[in-house]
C-alpha cells in the first residue's frame, strides 16, 4: 500500500491547509484550487451573486427588492406588507422589522425569494447598507471561468516577516471612497530581494491570515486593472511564503457592488507577476467586466 502524506487544501481565506490525501504535484494542487474558486464565486454569497449594495442614510426604497428601508442604530428598519414576501430571521414581515447588521452579535438574515437573499453591513463611519444576493444573477448566468496563468514556480518566494510595533497602521484607499483612506492594522513587514531589487510589502490582517493587496506590470494589461489579492501567513521561524500562483481577483472584479481596497505604493511592482488569476470570463470567452 502506498504511503499517504499531507497535501494542501484551501480554506475560505484562500490559504493552504494540510489534509491527508495522496501527494499531488504543485500543478495539480493549483488546478484543484482553481476549480474550487470557480465553484465558490457562484454560491449564495459568492462574488458573482452580489447584485446591489445600497447605503441607507434616510428612508428609501432599494433597487431590486421590495419594502421601504430606513436607518436604525443596530442596522436598518424595513417596512413591508405580507404581499412583499420579505422574511427576516424566519418571520414574514407585516409592518416593520429591525434588520441587525453583520457586525452585531446576532446578525439578521433576509430572504426575498427562492434565489434572492440579503444582509446588512456597517461602514467604519457607522452608517449601514443592504446587500442583495441572487444565485440566479445575470453575472452567474453568463459566467464561464476565472482566467489564470499556468503554474509558475518562479513566483513562489520565501520572504522575511518582521513584526511591527503594536498599533502600526497604514492607510488603504478603496475604489469608491474618492481618495479617502481607511487605516488598517499592519502586523508586520514582508521583505525580500529579487533580481537585485529590495521589496518591503504591507499586508493587513484578514481573519487568521494576512491580506496582501498588490498591483504589477500586468495590471490593466493581462490582469484586472485594480490589482489582486494574496492571502498569506507567517511561519514560526519568521519566514513567510508568497505563492503568487494563488493570487486571486478582488471581489470588485466580479461585481461593481463591492468596494475593494487598492494597493498602497509599496505593493506596486514594476515587474510583471505572471502568476495567479487574470480576469473573469463569460461562457464565450469574453471579459465579464471591461
Amino acid at each position: 500500500m502506498s504511503a499517504v502524506v499531507g497535501i494542501m487544501d484551501f480554506n475560505k481565506d484562500g490559504l493552504m491547509t494540510d489534509t491527508a490525501a495522496p501527494a499531488l504535484s504543485p500543478e495539480a494542487k493549483l488546478a484543484k484550487f482553481r476549480e474550487r474558486r470557480d465553484q465558490a464565486v457562484v454560491q449564495q454569497n459568492g462574488n458573482l451573486a452580489l447584485t446591489n449594495t445600497q447605503w441607507v442614510d434616510a428612508e428609501q426604497t432599494i433597487w431590486g427588492v421590495p419594502g421601504t428601508w430606513a436607518p436604525h442604530e443596530d442596522g436598518l428598519t424595513v417596512t413591508a406588507t405580507a404581499e412583499d414576501n420579505i422574511v427576516v430571521d424566519g418571520v414574514l414581515v407585516e409592518g416593520s422589522a429591525v434588520v441587525r447588521s453583520k457586525s452585531s452579535e446576532n446578525p439578521s438574515a433576509i430572504v426575498f425569494g427562492e434565489t434572492v437573499t440579503g444582509f446588512v453591513i456597517k461602514a467604519p463611519e457607522g452608517n449601514h447598507a443592504l446587500r442583495v444576493w441572487d444565485t440566479n444573477s445575470p453575472a452567474i448566468q453568463e459566467f464561464g471561468t476565472i482566467d489564470a496563468y499556468s503554474y509558475n514556480p518562479d513566483w513562489v518566494i520565501t520572504a522575511a516577516f518582521t513584526p511591527n510595533p503594536e498599533g502600526t497602521t497604514l492607510g488603504f484607499e478603496h475604489l469608491k471612497d474618492n481618495g479617502q483612506e481607511r487605516e488598517q492594522p499592519i502586523p508586520g513587514n514582508i521583505s525580500f530581494t529579487r533580481d537585485g531589487v529590495d521589496y518591503s510589502l504591507a499586508a493587513f490582517k484578514s481573519g487568521r491570515a494576512l491580506q496582501l493587496v498588490f498591483a504589477d506590470a500586468t495590471s490593466g494589461v493581462d490582469t484586472y486593472s485594480v490589482g489582486r489579492f494574496l492571502f498569506v501567513a507567517p511561519n514560526p521561524d519568521g519566514s513567510i511564503v508568497l505563492d503568487f500562483n494563488l493570487a486571486i481577483l478582488p471581489p470588485c472584479g466580479f461585481s461593481y457592488n463591492f468596494n475593494c481596497p487598492m494597493p498602497p505604493k509599496q505593493n506596486r511592482f514594476s515587474v510583471a507577476i505572471e502568476a495567479g488569476e487574470k480576469n473573469v470570463l463569460k461562457k464565450d470567452g469574453s471579459l465579464l467586466h471591461d
